[in-house]
């Protein structure tokens, strides 16, 4: 089990646990890891920006960005380990497809003392290996608004006599929405493990690998209306779905060293994988030895579209547009595609992109010595483990403003202004409005050392975990100093802002930082009766601030560099008896100087990482139930309410007391599930609660569900074959309500405009699957 040092069920360890099943897996594989995360118990995580890019949030904790709080394994893997170097999240380069056996999802307790470490928890996907009976599933997805996806999973012997054994995944897809935008994600990925079982029996060594290819389209948050929070219509007629458009596709400019080219139309890209090794050995006399170690390597972009031009980020009048950049009247705005001239009463839409190059590669090992003792009825399971670790990654930003229409797809605009002497003066050339608005580029690179025990300790109905953890962290920082360039001397009547960009001048910042901290964790259970456990676990752990958080002078000198101190405790009950499972529990924590990123506007309309250091507590409730109704239909759900609030801000210490944003009060997943072997369905659906979206709390939005059907029926043939047909609608009933607030724009005063993220689209999709 995920997050300890022996085997155990579940429900005997002292603390929380959520697992899914491959068959509950297969309902969701190839949707992003938040509609996967989102139904296990109190996790607040948004799919509103597609398959990639998750906000994980988790009890109260005022850690979003993508995995921070909670790293993400494969295997126990982690996929990488540190966070911060640059702002992409873990899932950029991992997908899940029909591979996976299970998820484990383990919160608090033991779980921040093995291997990379976590503060609130571990999510572990486990992949299906292989076994005497070779298998495989083969499967077909076709979507409407133009998705196709091949799935394929095998495992098997390659040779019994040897103890060799494989297992392989993979996916293939293609997909034109699930808004249309002229913008595709397209790619694949293949992974796959060899286990060689010893002949004594005594363990087995596993090879990990993975390969991606593959670029995903991100959707930002665009403007809504101001009083009821629905997609405005465009230009065209039609609502504004997204502001994604293909048109930017050949937007570029001089820059010092020859001409720049963006590629954000290429959307997330990330090509590059994995290899791991996994070893365990039983000794002897009650020891043992286990390891593991990876190198992983990837090369990254994140094509990013951000949600306005940081000056209005709402739509404008031809008129406003000339007033608020305070240019000449007399302008001539046209279709930079055919010339034509655009209607005067057409709104304009000034957006920027960014291309974020993004490089990484990583390495990571850890060797665990074990030894089981026992005396009487009390038996010790002891673990003395050891974890090093190497990240390296660039973080370049270039971005870029363009002018356009206001409607989904959005075509571009030229504008030339002429002032009193009838002068012209390009304000937007072939759309382009803003060449080279901003630029960053820096590197980083964090190690870590730990060195951790503990002990499982099972005496009678008593079960206890102890464990303490001490590592170091080391990183050096690397900053490019930057400067505004004429690029553009001789082309006549350019504005300023198209013949000028900022670019790297060649200086070069370095710096250093390093700390070290401690963890302890210590949990407890009770088996009262066969059905009933009573658990409680309290821990001090920490988490290293991220690189790309600590600012560094011209000279090198970098700023204070503190672990983030949390502590928690958790107690609750499990039961499990018959066909009625479940578990309730109340938890709360303590975070201490957490340092927190968010991109933010600059007056320029330019952009910047912004670096509040902030303290919270949060206590809450969750629990979960499983009933079986009857022999083939269940009920399963689960709920979490919590209540996180600031206790410290650097900056706006006005706001101290003020409800954590971005962190809904409630969630829960209610579901009914029916399999009777040949027809299946389930209709389910995720509640998100009433959230602040800024430190004010001035700005709310209002709890939402999101329910998803399917249904599948299942014919049975020779020996293992079986085919499926199913049906998956995901968001049933439309739901358009905004799952998010603008992070750049998170305190938005009441007006005719809201920026914000809706749910994604309701969408039909159809999965044929062959079973052998």
């Amino acid at each position: 089990m995920t997050g300890t040092s022996a085997a155990r069920r579940a429900r005997d360890m002292p603390l929380s646990i959520a697992t899914l099943d491959a068959d509950q897996l297969r309902r969701t594989v190839g949707a992003s890891q938040a509609d996967v995360l989102a139904t296990l118990p109190s996790i607040k995580a948004g799919s509103s920006g597609g398959e990639i890019g998750v906000n994980l949030f988790l009890k109260g904790l005022p850690i979003s960005n993508n995995f921070q709080a909670t790293p993400l394994q494969y295997d126990g893997i982690p996929v990488l380990s540190a966070f911060g170097l640059n702002g992409s999240g873990y899932d950029v380069y991992f997908r899940n497809d029909l591979g996976i056996e299970r998820l484990e999802l383990v919160r608090g307790g033991v779980s921040n003392l093995f291997g990379t470490g976590s503060v609130a928890g571990l999510i572990n996907y486990i992949s299906k290996s292989g076994h005497d009976t070779p298998e495989g599933i083969v499967q077909l997805e076709a979507a409407e608004r133009g998705r196709f996806r091949g799935d394929l999973a095998a495992s098997g012997p390659l040779s019994r006599d040897a103890g060799l054994y494989y297992a392989v995944s993979g996916y293939l897809r293609r997909d034109e929405g699930p808004i249309r935008t002229g913008l595709v994600t397209r790619g694949g990925q293949i992974r796959g493990n060899l286990r060689k079982e010893f002949a004594d029996g005594s363990g087995s060594v596993t090879l990990f690998a993975q390969y991606i290819d593959d670029h995903v389209q991100f959707y930002p948050p665009l403007p809504l209306d101001g009083a009821t929070r629905d997609r405005l219509v465009g230009n065209d007629g039609r609502p504004v779905r997204s502001m994604l458009t293909d048109a930017v596709a050949d937007l570029g400019f001089a820059r010092p060293g020859g001409r720049y080219q963006t590629q954000v139309t290429d959307g997330v890209f990330t090509r590059g994988g994995q290899i791991a090794l996994a070893a365990t050995r039983d000794l002897g006399g009650g020891w043992g030895i286990r390891g593991k170690a990876k190198y992983s390597q990837y090369a990254h972009r994140f094509g990013f579209f951000l949600d306005g031009d940081g000056i209005a980020n709402v739509p404008q009048s031809q008129a406003d547009f000339i007033v608020r950049r305070q240019l000449p009247g007399d302008a001539m705005f046209t279709l930079a595609e055919t010339g034509a001239a655009l209607p005067a009463d057409a709104l304009v839409y000034a957006n920027r992109i960014q291309d974020r190059i993004r490089p990484t590669h990583d390495s990571s090992a850890e060797l665990d010595l074990t030894r089981t003792l026992t005396h009487g009825d009390v038996r010790h399971m002891i673990t003395l483990g050891g974890y090093v670790a190497d990240a390296w990654a660039r973080d370049t930003m270039i971005t870029t403003a363009y002018l356009g229409t206001f409607e989904t797809r959005a075509r571009l605009v030229d504008l030339v202004v002429r002032d009193a002497a009838g002068t012209p003066t390009i304000i937007a050339d072939d759309g382009l409005l803003d060449a080279g608005l901003g630029y960053t580029n820096g590197t980083a690179r964090q190690s870590h050392r730990a060195l951790y025990l503990a002990d499982q300790i099972e005496a009678g109905r008593l079960v206890f975990d102890l464990g303490g953890r001490i590592e170091r962290a080391k990183g050096v920082i690397t900053r490019a100093a930057t400067a505004t360039t004429i690029t553009d001397a001789t082309t006549p009547n350019l504005s300023t802002a198209l013949r000028n960009v900022v670019w790297e001048i060649g200086a070069i910042a370095r710096g250093t930082v390093a700390a070290d901290s401690w963890a302890l964790s210590a949990g407890a259970l009770y088996k009262l009766t066969p059905a009933i456990n009573l658990y409680a676990n309290a821990s001090r752990g920490f988490f290293f601030p991220a690189l790309n958080s600590v600012s560094i002078s011209a000279s090198g000198q970098t700023q204070s560099y503190q672990p983030e101190i949390i502590r928690q405790a958790e107690a609750g009950v499990k039961y499990d008896r018959g066909r009625v499972g479940g578990s309730v529990s109340v938890f709360v924590n303590d975070l201490k100087n957490r340092r927190s990123v968010v991109l933010a506007n600059t007056a320029s309309g330019g952009v910047i990482e912004q670096v509040t250091i902030v303290s919270t507590k949060a206590h809450g409730i969750e629990g979960a139930v499983r009933v079986g109704l009857t022999d083939h239909l269940r009920f399963d759900g689960n709920i979490g309410l919590v209540h996180g609030v600031y206790t410290a801000l650097d900056v706006t210490r006005q706001f101290i007391g003020n409800r954590v944003p971005r962190q809904p009060d409630l969630v829960y997943n209610a579901g009914l599930y029916y399999d009777d072997g040949a027809l299946d369905a389930a209709i389910a659906t995720t509640h998100t609660g009433r959230l602040f979206t800024d430190d004010a709390n001035t700005t709310r939005l209002d709890g939402f569900d999101l329910v998803r059907l399917i249904a599948g029926y299942t014919m049975k043939m020779a020996g293992r074959q079986a085919v499926r047909i199913a049906g998956d609608v995901y968001n049933l009933f439309d739901t358009a309500a905004p799952a998010e607030a603008s992070a750049r724009l998170p305190s938005q005063a009441a007006g005719p405009y809201f920026v914000g993220r809706p749910v994604l689209p309701r969408r039909i999709s159809v999965r044929l699957s062959y079973s052998f």
